[in-house]
């Protein structure tokens, strides 16, 4: 299940707005909203008794929650302009060249394309970003997400051009 919501909050409401779409998934989902959770040893959280896992973001402007049967995680962003020193540093060579060659008018979308790609597959493997961001590479061919990460599904929704919101699955899940 995903749940996005664009809401014009400030920045110490979005989290409690993102555990709010947490509550209304489990809900949907006949799991108490005092249900445990903890933490794993990277920090990402998991639901202590209930086969469920889940995953929540939150940026300017949006948050967005997902709930599947297997490991999963979310990432979403405003788009808006990037520290180049950032590519830099968590894109490979080919992303690199992928987003040189993107017009200029549409540089920032692409790198938040990417960026929250591989921020959605670290989180879904509960490494967040102490996982070399380099390793895991992601390209586009037509409505395709192209990537040598094995064992997963990807999705992208990009939000009125606005928007971009990137869910990574482990692919033994039937009901993404």
């Amino acid at each position: 299940m995903l749940i996005i919501s664009i809401k014009n909050i400030d920045k110490k409401m979005q989290h409690t707005h993102a555990r709010n779409l947490l509550r209304e998934c489990l809900r949907k989902l006949n799991i108490p909203e005092n249900a445990e959770i903890s933490q794993g040893a990277h920090g990402k959280p998991f639901l202590t008794s209930y086969p469920v896992y889940f995953n929540l973001s939150h940026a300017d402007g949006i948050a967005a929650c997902i709930t599947a049967d297997t490991e999963c995680g979310i990432d979403c962003e405003k788009v808006r302009s990037f520290p180049p020193r950032v590519m830099k540093r968590v894109f490979s060579e080919n992303e690199l060249r992928l987003a040189e060659k993107t017009p200029a008018h549409e540089r920032d979308l692409m790198f938040f394309r990417l960026w929250t790609l591989k921020e959605a597959f670290v989180k879904a493997i509960g490494r967040g970003i102490s996982y070399p961001m380099k390793t895991v590479e992601f390209s586009f061919a037509e409505d395709r997400i192209i990537t040598g990460a094995k064992g997963f599904t990807f999705k992208q929704y990009i939000i009125h051009g606005e928007y971009v919101v990137s869910i990574a699955v482990e692919q033994k899940s039937e009901n993404f």
